[in-house]
């Protein structure tokens, strides 16, 4: 079982002026890595918030993946990857990178999105877009890798490679 925590930062939502569906289209998608979902906070477009709420998941609450939806744009007050980046040890720039690449064959405005993912301890982050469909198009380039990056993470494997 992977102990899945998911964040969206969104001011209306956070506000309860806006219902958050593209968090529940993050768990209705993890059920297919046999994803547990373990925490889910949804905060305001606040770097310093999100970046709380980020370690606190990965930290004292230790889930094993963290799925961000939300702040990935181009507008001021979009700093989910910013406040990623203030607390991941390590980056893991070929996810994004595959979510993007995917993204593109649908819509040329998918090159402006700025989300990020990377490893803090034993947990991967990673920064999904804002809207439900952006979300479960990325998700299905990702869902396929991330048991297996888990995996190593927790050190139950340590083989990438192809018999």
């Amino acid at each position: 079982m992977i102990k899945v925590g998911i964040l969206t930062a969104s001011d209306k939502g956070s506000r309860g002026e806006r219902t958050d569906e593209s968090g529940k289209a993050i768990m209705e998608m993890v059920g297919r890595i046999e994803g547990n979902v373990a925490a889910y906070r949804m905060v305001p477009d606040e770097r310093d918030i999100i970046a709380s709420a980020l370690k606190e998941m990965a930290d004292e609450t230790g889930v094993d993946l963290i799925l961000t939806t939300g702040g990935t744009g181009f507008s001021p007050r979009d700093v989910t990857p910013e406040a990623t980046l203030d607390i991941i040890e390590r980056q893991v720039p070929g996810i994004p990178e595959a979510m993007r690449l995917k993204s593109l064959q649908a819509t040329p405005r998918a090159m402006l999105s700025r989300g990020v993912a990377g490893i803090r301890n034993r947990t991967l982050v990673i920064n999904l877009p804002g809207s439900p469909k952006a979300v479960r198009e990325s998700l299905e380039v990702v869902l396929p890798v991330l048991r297996h990056a888990i995996e190593i993470l927790k050190e139950q494997t340590g083989e990438c490679a192809g018999k």
